[in-house]
């Protein structure tokens, strides 16, 4: 996941160099999204991993 923001960020840099604004900020907005969507999941999965290892431990 975060692979591909690092990718629409990379394509949006490039985009806003060679002047496409609309496709910069597309690409840009992707990025955010995906960013965000990895970093959810991350905090889901760190919670869930937490719980399951406290109940192992009992």
């Amino acid at each position: 996941m975060l692979k591909l923001a690092l990718f629409f960020l990379v394509v949006s840099l490039v985009a806003g160099l060679f002047g496409f604004g609309g496709i910069s900020s597309a690409a840009a907005g992707m990025a955010k999204i995906l960013f965000f969507i990895g970093i959810m999941l991350f905090v889901v999965f760190l919670v869930v991993a937490l719980v399951a290892g406290r109940s192992i431990m009992k």
